[in-house]
């Protein structure tokens, strides 16, 4: 066996478009190689030309995945965010809303404000183990449930192959073009015409997934799925934006999620069946036309009983955001509910089901959280 490298990312360097499908008409060579790799890369540029138009033209465009670009997006709303994360052909390094303070529009920045002083006492009082720099961040982290997820606050590096990013190209144009018109579509619509303004010219005419009939895989098609467990299994909740943002981390799974017909929004365990209850609701109601990240939608999860527990090992943990982990939790019920009497399933989850991660066979953690093992499924916060 003989390995050696054909390519490889450079800092500062931007590979022109007609470079990027030079090499992969160079790739697509490969596939029909009648000779050796050296003949292949010195071949006349006018061959590789034609044949990565033939790929172009024909639908053939694993080819073009070969060429990546690491793009650094500024002044980002979370909502585009997701959308590229849900994609799955990506490395992002993105700028953790959990723990930024956020500057939004006036409305929702007294709000935020406001919360963040009220989840410090309700933290302060209820853990007064934490430290100052603890309490912020885990108020900031609830707070942030207030901003709206178009609010263009993320900074993030986006490295996609060339193939991908024309169909995210196409895909934003697409949707602009033909997604009907209501309060979200509208501003969805904005944030796709500011990604095209923004873009750097990486379009190749014909590169699209039109073909393939494919969209952006995060906005549900279907809306009702059948709930099932097995060595597959498909299952169907409310989350906030919030929870949805941080489940996409998990790409082995696959997810989607449709807007509720009535409103609906998360309400933080350390506030829930207290007098900030019904204060929260009437707060965060009020910003139900910008979206906030604390908006419930309707989401679908699919994935292998393997990936899973992949996720458990992530999500069951006492550092993990606490939506998520009881969504977890509650997930790994019904699993176990639904394959008892399916005794390798059954026997498969049960040392998974247990507690917090560190209770998990053989796991060691680098870096215990200050809830440990005992109370990590039992925090509030």
């Amino acid at each position: 066996m003989k390995i050696k490298v054909i390519a490889s990312t450079k800092v500062g360097y931007s590979l022109p478009k007609e470079e990027a499908v030079i090499f992969s008409g160079k790739s697509a060579g490969i596939c029909y190689l009648p000779d050796s790799i050296e003949t292949l890369f010195s071949e006349p540029l006018e061959k590789t030309q034609r044949r990565a138009n033939g790929n172009i033209k024909s639908g053939h465009h694993s080819v073009f995945g070969h060429p990546t670009y690491n793009l650094i997006l500024e002044g980002v709303p979370k909502i585009l965010a997701m959308i590229l994360n849900n994609e799955k052909m990506y490395n992002t390094s993105e700028k953790s809303a959990r723990y930024t303070i956020m500057e939004p529009s006036i409305q929702e920045k007294e709000l935020y404000e406001k919360w963040i002083d009220i989840y410090k006492n309700q933290i302060s009082k209820k853990y007064p183990e934490f430290d100052a720099k603890r309490v912020k961040k885990l108020a900031q982290e609830n707070a942030r449930y207030l901003i709206s997820v178009f609010t263009p606050a993320t900074i993030m590096e986006y490295t996609v192959n060339f193939g991908q990013l024309n169909y995210i190209i196409n895909w934003a144009k697409d949707y602009i073009k033909n997604e009907e018109d209501t309060t979200f579509s509208l501003k969805m619509k904005k944030v796709f015409k500011d990604f095209l303004e923004a873009i750097p010219d990486l379009e190749i005419e014909g590169l699209d997934s039109r073909v393939k009939n494919r969209a952006f895989s995060m906005f549900a098609k279907r809306k009702n799925r059948q709930e099932e467990f097995g060595e597959n299994y498909c299952t169907t909740y409310l989350a906030s934006f919030a929870q949805l943002a941080q489940a996409q981390r998990h790409r082995t799974l696959s997810y989607e999620m449709a807007l509720l017909d009535t409103p609906q929004y998360y309400i933080p365990p350390i506030i829930k069946d207290t007098e900030l209850e019904k204060e929260w609701l009437e707060d965060i109601s009020s910003l139900q036309e910008f979206f906030p990240q604390g908006m419930l939608v309707q989401v679908n999860e699919r994935g292998t009983i393997e990936n899973f527990v992949l996720k458990c090992m992530e999500r069951l943990c006492g550092s993990a955001q606490l939506e998520i982990m009881e969504q977890t939790e509650k997930i790994m019920k019904k699993y176990m509910e639904a394959v008892k009497e399916n005794k390798e399933l059954y026997n498969y989850l049960l040392p998974y089901s247990k507690g917090a991660r560190c209770t998990f066979p053989g796991w060691k953690c680098n870096s215990p959280c200050i809830f440990g093992g005992k109370n990590a499924m039992h925090r509030i916060i």
